[in-house]
Parts: C-alpha cells; sequence; structure tokens
C-alpha cells in the first residue's frame, strides 16, 4: 500500500534495555546491521503494526517490552532506483509495489521500546522468514556508517528524537555520546 507520494507506510523499532543499550539485527546472510522495521498493513495502526513486525522478525510479544515514546510525524527516506526495482520485482512485493512505477521509498513511525522480559525472550526463527541471523546489544548511538546510505539520516532523525525518553539530561545525553566513540564489546548471539 503506497501512499500518493508513493511512500510504503511502515514502522521502525528502537529497542532498549535497561542499560539503554539497543537492539541490533544482522540481516539474514548479509553483512548488514539494522534496527526491527516492516510495513503497516492496510487496516492496521502504526501500534498494531509495531506489536506484530516485533514478534515477528524478534520474537517479542506485548508484555516484554513498554513504548517509551514515538516519533511525533512520519520521517521518510527515498530508496534509490536499483533498490525500488527490486522491491517491485520480488515474490514477497506487494501487488501495489509490483505494479506501481511510482514507488519512492517508505515513511515511517518510530517506536522506543525498553525492553522488560529478558534476553532468552528475543527468538529470531519466531516466524517462517527470519530478518536477522544474529544480534546484540549496542550503544544508544549505533554508528551510522554500518547502516545502509540511504536509511542514515531516518535513524539519525529517530534516535535524536527519542533520546530525550532515553537520557533525561542533557549532561546524560552527552556522556552518552561521547561514550559511544568507542567500539562495542557486547558478544554477538547467533539465532536458535
Amino acid at each position: 500500500m503506497l501512499d500518493k507520494e508513493g511512500y510504503r507506510p511502515n514502522v521502525g523499532i528502537i529497542l532498549a534495555n535497561q542499560r539503554n543499550e539497543v537492539f541490533w539485527g544482522k540481516r539474514v546472510n548479509q553483512h548488514a546491521w539494522q534496527f526491527p522495521q516492516g510495513g503497516i498493513k492496510p487496516g492496521e495502526t502504526p501500534v498494531q503494526a509495531m506489536y506484530r513486525e516485533l514478534e515477528e522478525e524478534i520474537g517479542l510479544q506485548r508484555p516484554h517490552v513498554r513504548i517509551l515514546g514515538r516519533t511525533r510525524e512520519w520521517l521518510r527516506y527515498e530508496v534509490p532506483e536499483r533498490w525500488a526495482r527490486r522491491q517491485r520485482e520480488t515474490k514477497d512485493a506487494t501487488p501495489v509495489a509490483k505494479q506501481n512505477a511510482a514507488y519512492r521509498g517508505q515513511k515511517q513511525i518510530w517506536y522506543l521500546l525498553r525492553m522488560v522480559g529478558r534476553d532468552c525472550d528475543v527468538r529470531l526463527r519466531a516466524s517462517g522468514h527470519p530478518e536477522f541471523d544474529a544480534w546484540r546489544w549496542h550503544d544508544y548511538w549505533v554508528p551510522l556508517d554500518t547502516v545502509i546510505e540511504f536509511k542514515r539520516d531516518v535513524y539519525q532523525q529517530a534516535l535524536l528524537e527519542l533520546s530525550r525518553h532515553v537520557f533525561k539530561s542533557g549532561r546524560q545525553l552527552v556522556k552518552a555520546m561521547r561514550e559511544s566513540a568507542t567500539p562495542p564489546t557486547e558478544s554477538v548471539s547467533k539465532a536458535g
């Protein structure tokens, strides 16, 4: 389902643990890391889509998380033509995406969630089509150079806008940004 400007409605999920580290998922059979995200189905609200995607992509259910905040407006990114063409040609593409050459990209509502469950509650193979084959906790300010280029600005906008829910003071925010300059030491968890 595309809007009149050619953007597919979508949700993005930033999942933070009690140490304000964020879930960072490795795409299946790729060396690409990202936050969970997915499309909003017709008739679904953004929050309903968020809970569905959370369960499909990382196996977490509503009792495992608490919503801390969401972006006020849609954040948009344009998909380069070669990616848009691939989106239209895949067998999993929506009928609208296959037929509509006007596909420009995605518009997203981002949610910041607090993990209240345990790490062992994460199940990367919760659905028949896993998105991730490994995951780790990462500093809140993930290195954006590891994000595919056309999504970087949206990631930065979402992290900045939602940071006020994690870092209650400007001092905490500056400290967290400085500390994120050090490489992560988290271990990577494989899908099991």
